[in-house]
């Protein structure tokens, strides 16, 4: 029979995975992170929005008795912080592709450079079979004679 863990020493054994520690990491950056990308929204967005809108607030707008303006500004921000975080993750991705082309490029080159200098040892070494052929020709020729 299998003996059962107790509380504590399974979530020992979940901690000692690294999952956990992986997780709280992604969670602090994407925090802190989170707060950038609103800021950008609120000070740069935002602000350009309420220009091109001839500085509409839909914050106080009502249907009845219900305050749906909140919702509204709620659901822009959204939106906005969606777009804006697509754009920033669009261009780390550009960026990541250009570094993976720069580091395949050069493993192209190092492993051609490769196949060039094996070629030229097996010519090499071909070349040295030959003059050893051609001695040992001459040294048979000599024996027969």
């Amino acid at each position: 029979m299998e003996k059962k863990k107790g509380l504590f020493a399974e979530f020992k054994e979940f901690m000692a995975q690294g999952n956990a520690l992986n997780m709280a990491v992604g969670v602090v950056i994407g925090g802190a992170f989170s707060t950038i990308v609103t800021a950008i929204v609120d000070s740069i967005i935002n602000p350009i929005i309420g220009l091109l809108c001839g500085g509409v607030d839909f914050s106080e707008v009502a249907l009845g008795p219900f305050p749906v303006g909140q919702l509204i500004m709620a659901i822009i921000n959204f939106i906005m912080i969606a777009f804006v975080l697509f754009l920033i993750v669009r261009a780390v991705n550009k960026a990541k592709e250009k570094l993976n082309a720069e580091k395949i490029a050069a493993e192209k080159a190092a492993a051609e450079e490769a196949a060039a200098a094996q070629a030229a040892a097996e010519a090499e070494e071909k070349k040295r079979a030959e003059e050893v052929n051609e001695l040992l020709r001459g040294i048979l020729e000599a024996v027969k004679k």
